[in-house]
C-alpha cells in the first residue's frame, strides 16, 4: 500500500491536479506549502492570469518552480539580479518616481563610470559597451526593497546630470563642440562628483542644477 500511495504522489507532482479539489491542497501541504502564504497566492495569480481561463489542472513541481519567482511577501523577484522590489505594481507603482537618499558610494561609481565612458566615447551615449547596469545592480544590493524602484529612479537622475555637466564642461573650453567629436585634452579636469552634487537640488521627481562653474 506505501508504494502505491507513493507512486500516486509522484504522478500528481508530475502530471496535474485539479487546484479546487480538497484532497489536492492536501497534497501541496504535504508537499511543504504553505496554500496560505503569500508567496503561494502570488505565484497562483501569476499561474491564474498566464492561462487566461484560470488554473484548472497543474503540478507540485510547477507551482514549486512559479513560487521561486516571488519571495515571502508575495513580490516578484527580478530573474536578472534575483532581488525583488524592482517590479512596479500597485503597491510602489506612486513611489517609483520618487526622489530618496542613496549611498554616496553610488554615485561616485556612476560619476566615475559616466566619466570614463564618456571620455572613451567622444560623449556618445552607446548602450552597446556601457557597465551601467552593474552601478544599478550594485545600489539595488545596498537599498531596502521597498526603497529599490526610487533609488534607481534617483541615480538615474544623478546619471543625466553627470553627463550633463561634462558636456557643458567640454563646451566651456571649445564651444564648438559637438558629441562625437575628439574631446579636449584636460576638459573634464575640474570636475568633482561633489561639486555637481552640490549643485543639484530637487525638483518634483527630478534632479535639476542651479548655475554650475565646471571649473570649480
Amino acid at each position: 500500500m506505501l508504494m502505491i500511495r507513493d507512486f500516486s504522489n509522484r504522478f500528481l507532482q508530475i502530471s496535474g491536479m485539479p487546484l479546487s479539489d480538497n484532497a489536492a491542497k492536501v497534497k501541496l501541504r504535504q508537499a511543504g506549502i504553505n496554500t496560505n502564504s503569500k508567496q503561494y497566492k502570488a505565484a497562483i495569480s501569476a499561474m491564474t492570469s498566464a492561462a487566461k481561463g484560470g488554473v484548472g489542472y497543474t503540478s507540485i513541481a510547477c507551482i514549486k518552480n512559479r513560487m521561486r519567482q516571488f519571495d515571502k511577501d508575495g513580490d516578484r523577484i527580478n530573474s536578472s539580479t534575483g532581488l525583488a522590489g524592482l517590479a512596479v505594481t500597485d503597491k510602489n507603482r506612486a513611489s517609483k518616481n520618487k526622489i530618496i537618499t542613496i549611498p554616496e558610494s553610488s554615485r561616485d561609481e556612476m560619476f566615475e563610470l559616466t566619466k570614463k565612458e564618456f571620455l572613451r566615447e567622444n560623449g556618445v551615449s552607446n548602450g552597446d559597451t556601457t557597465r551601467r547596469s552593474e552601478v544599478y545592480y550594485n545600489l539595488y544590493r545596498k537599498m531596502e526593497k521597498d526603497d529599490r524602484l526610487a533609488a534607481g529612479h534617483t541615480l538615474e537622475q544623478y546619471e543625466r546630470q553627470y553627463r550633463q555637466a561634462f558636456v557643458d564642461a567640454v563646451k566651456k573650453v571649445d564651444s564648438t563642440w559637438e558629441i562625437g567629436k575628439p574631446i579636449p585634452s584636460g576638459a573634464l579636469g575640474g570636475i568633482t562628483r561633489e561639486s555637481i552634487d552640490a549643485s543639484l537640488e530637487k525638483s518634483g521627481s527630478s534632479l535639476v542644477r542651479r548655475a554650475f562653474d565646471a571649473r570649480v
